[in-house]
């Protein structure tokens, strides 16, 4: 036994006696006694439960000269019982305990206390938010095509690249605008006409100009032009020469079917870029064969430039760089933060002494090679900056778009959290040592409960599934628009080679339509993968935490701990407490949401107002975003101790969280400073996995494959992002290994101190042997 406390040999000899010993919180015990007039070696109290084992009362005072006597033992009053928690968790027994255990109580002494369930309409709520999330990702499923997030639309509505089309567009991706007096049209401010509505084709490559004379682009071939699609292609989309005469003076009024080739065109993102610089050759045989005046203003460059750098153009490809770049999420944002995350949990379990300067280093030095490659991207350094330009174009080409301005500004914002973070590891290095004896003791809870490092495996299993259902779904559903017909009042005639006429009454494009309920279905997708992300990451830290306990208050005694703790933990959550991981989960994310949504409003304000905005408004955002950034990260830490006392006593959420609150409140300066350095370590640690994966990101999308063909992505930006953060989610399920044991113990080891009055009587011995050499013991109980 760890206690050095005497325990007295007390008869029972009067049952009103034995009751006046027990402190007054204990009444409910008290009428379970029974009076024994036989002797024992130490108190016995015998309960009216048939599967109740014995419980020792010891003395907080003793007195050596005091006989053995009933008068002198209770004169002393002062005896006490290990309540609450004594008596709940540890080798103590309760007045429902028992080595069997009904449903409500676990075998083998460790956990006894009567649970019940917890919670329960928020796990019906939680339920039915699932249901209600398959219910929204069928709909994208149903509607969307994620094609239509890479490729655009052509003037009979369909997508290019789909084999579905009519015809056959499935070799033909690049958009290409035929009438370019329509599209300078559309650039002006006076004018109605819209980009949207110009006459526009599919085809396998941007056109240039003949260099000798002039060739034409006609529409698909159908009607009286014999030809198919193959044919036409062949042909470089050119039958200018089977034309009837009709066809011809149409064609030279730039009313089709065939449309001269006067500008150069690169491919941008998979539509043809016009560059404002005609061909003098072109556009001479063009004006000496008759055809109108065609406008060569710049206005024709900005205008197809402006629409593909548009805001909600620039998301969608940002998303399908998602869809292209599903290998590089799988290895770097699946397969290995799993490796990285077990090695560490490995090198704290043997190697614990260096892991606290490696990972302080080794985060330095990889937030400074991510730093790097932003820099290259960003066209800083080296020259391999990215281009929005696809296949090979002229070198004296040069066109920017919104991509390299965010990788830019990216890059800036690296720069500055590399020196804080610098800055910030310097400030540490003393505090490193307190941070070893910390993890010191989680290393050898993990030695003790190995159970421990294979666990974080099953809700990465079921984070990994979600989150594959949940890409997929968030491509359809951002797809998800319906096709329609623009409304336009324009004056544009073509000609139709099915009616062989020119038709001027059905000009007008089509584009793709969000419904507000689309817009309001994605915000529900995104906030359903937040919460569903906190729900797991808190079952598998209330887990953990169960388990932890249970080796703490049965003093270390492996005899004393389930044959599997994390499988007795585990049950307690499914059948007890998952209502209240869902409710926990839950405020987190409306927390984390409502931030958000105040974020977009003050970016759509910012955009909508031209006027400059002055300093107290500034102030105010900012004060604002601040206020909430803390809030934000208190209830996180409340939700982390209170997963902590519901796995320990099986309170409800709003309960346990009052419980750890108070506990924290009560022993902030003896758990401050210990647990915070501990948080640092462990969070530095997650980001070196987080950052590692990122940089992985990087070397994989600068592949030729992501460059090139159909898997070129617009930006590494969004892929290296989305890796940073599911090698983040990652960590944080291993991690939360060592993180909870730390916080686990430390509140244990308070509570029991704080009830045995300055004495942690359950505290394993490996625990006190560690905090002993460390001088942290005196710290923790005594507050210094």
């Amino acid at each position: 036994m760890l206690s050095q406390e005497p325990v007295f040999l007390l008869p029972y000899t009067l049952h009103t006696t034995l009751l006046t010993t027990f402190p007054e919180q204990d009444k409910r015990q008290k009428a379970h006694l029974k009076t024994k007039p036989t002797d024992f070696p130490k108190i016995k109290l015998l309960f009216r439960n048939t599967r109740s084992k014995s419980l020792s009362l010891r003395s907080t005072d003793p007195t050596p000269d005091c006989s053995l006597s009933l008068s002198c033992s209770w004169e002393k009053r002062n005896w006490r019982m290990g309540v609450p928690l004594g008596v709940i968790v540890g080798r103590y027994t309760t007045a429902g305990g028992g080595s069997g255990g009904s449903d409500g109580e676990m075998g083998d002494g460790i956990i006894r206390h009567n649970r019940k369930c917890r919670d329960l309409v928020f796990l019906v709520i939680f339920i039915a938010f699932w249901v209600a999330m398959i219910v929204n990702s069928s709909f994208g499923f149903n509607q969307g095509n994620p094609l239509r997030l890479t490729y655009g639309l052509d003037y009979k509505g369909n997508v290019c690249g789909s084999k579905h089309a009519n015809p056959d567009l499935r070799e033909l991706e690049v958009r290409y605008w035929l009438n370019p007096n329509q599209v300078y049209q559309s650039g002006l401010k006076s004018s109605h006409f819209s980009l949207a509505d110009a006459k526009s084709i599919c085809l396998m490559e941007c056109p240039i100009p003949s260099e000798d004379g002039l060739n034409f682009i006609c529409d698909y071939p159908e009607g009286d032009i014999r030809l198919s699609v193959d044919d036409w292609i062949d042909r470089d989309y050119d039958y200018f020469e089977f034309l009837t005469p009709d066809m011809r003076n149409s064609s030279l009024q730039l009313q089709g079917p065939c449309y001269p080739i006067i500008f150069p065109s690169v491919n941008v993102h998979w539509s043809c870029q016009f560059i404002a610089r005609a061909s003098n050759i072109s556009l001479r045989h063009w004006q000496q064969m008759g055809g109108v005046t065609i406008e060569e203003n710049i206005l024709i460059d900005k205008t197809i430039h402006r629409a593909i750098n548009s805001p909600s153009a620039v998301l969608k490809r940002y998303v399908a760089d998602i869809g292209k770049a599903w290998p590089v999420l799988i290895v770097c944002g699946g397969i290995l933060p799993l490796f990285l995350s077990v090695i560490w949990l490995l090198m704290i379990r043997h190697f614990v002494a260096g892991m606290t300067w490696i990972t302080v280093i080794l985060f330095n030095a990889l937030i400074i090679s991510v730093t790097m490659f932003y820099y290259a991207k960003a066209g800083w350094i080296g020259h391999d900056a990215i281009s929005v330009v696809i296949d090979e174009s002229d070198p004296y080409v040069n066109i920017s778009g919104r991509e390299i301005n965010h990788i830019r500004a990216v890059a800036v914002l690296m720069t500055v959290v590399m020196i804080i973070t610098f800055l910030s590891s310097i400030a540490i290095v003393r505090r490193i040592l307190i941070a070893t004896s910390v993890l010191k003791v989680a290393s050898k809870v993990i030695g003790e409960v190995q159970a421990l490092i294979v666990f974080p495996i099953l809700p990465y299993s079921i984070l990994a599934i979600f989150y594959m259902f949940w890409f997929s779904a968030t491509l359809y559903l951002f797809s998800s628009g319906q096709i329609i017909r623009n409304d336009c009042n324009a004056n544009c005639c073509s000609y139709d080679l099915k009616s062989n006429r020119v038709n001027c009454d059905s000009c007008c494009g089509y584009s793709i339509h969000y419904t507000p309920h689309i817009g309001i279905s994605i915000l529900f997708h995104l906030f359903g993968c937040y919460w569903a992300t906190q729900f797991i990451i808190a079952c598998s830290s209330t887990v953990i935490a169960g388990s932890v306990a249970s080796y703490y208050w049965a003093r270390g005694e492996i005899s004393e701990i389930p044959f599997l703790p994390v499988f007795s933990s585990m049950k307690r959550l499914l059948r007890y407490s998952i209502g209240s991981v869902a409710l926990g989960s839950l405020v987190v994310s409306i927390v984390e949401w409502f931030r958000f949504i105040l974020e977009s409003l003050r970016r759509r304000l910012k955009l909508a107002d031209t006027a400059p905005v002055s300093c107290m408004g500034k102030m105010m955002s900012s004060s604002s975003q601040c206020c909430l950034g803390c809030i934000d990260w208190t209830i996180k830490s409340v939700n982390r101790n209170a997963y902590i006392m519901i796995a320990i006593t099986g309170k409800g959420f709003c309960k346990a969280s009052a419980i750890a609150t108070g506990l924290i409140m009560n022993n902030i300066l003896r758990i401050g400073k210990v647990n915070v350095i501990g948080d640092v370590i462990l969070f530095l640690g997650k980001l070196c996995v987080s950052l590692f994966c990122a940089l992985f990101a990087f070397l994989m999308l600068d592949t030729h494959k992501y460059k090139s063909a159909h898997n070129r992505i617009s930006s590494p930006l969004f892929p290296v992002q989305v890796c940073w953060g599911l090698g983040y989610i990652v960590a944080t399920l291993f991690f939360a290994v060592v993180e909870m044991s730390i916080d686990t113990i430390i509140l244990s080891f308070c509570q029991d101190a704080e009830e045995h009055q300055g004495t942690a009587q359950c505290a394993p011995p490996l625990l006190m042997e560690t905090l002993d050499g460390e001088g942290e013991t005196q710290r923790l109980t005594q507050g210094s």
